[in-house]
């Protein structure tokens, strides 16, 4: 058991954690590598939305009320 318990302990000396470090800071973070992935998301998603804004109040049904063949 005792040895049990000094292997479940805290872990041990990792010599290449220095040098993994660079891959989760600064401009490698999660956020900042997938920051630029869609870079004209936001952009188009503006414009189909103000499209879809004129296109509801500004532009007339022109087949409203007609029987349809």
């Amino acid at each position: 058991m005792r040895a049990f318990k000094e292997a479940a302990g805290p872990a041990r000396y990792d010599p290449w954690e220095r040098a993994d470090a660079w891959r989760y800071t600064g401009t490698f973070s999660r956020f900042n590598r997938f920051k630029g992935s869609l870079p004209g998301l936001g952009t188009a998603t503006v414009a189909f939305a103000g499209y879809c804004v004129y296109e509801h109040f500004f532009m007339e049904d022109e087949h409203h009320g007609e029987a349809h063949h």
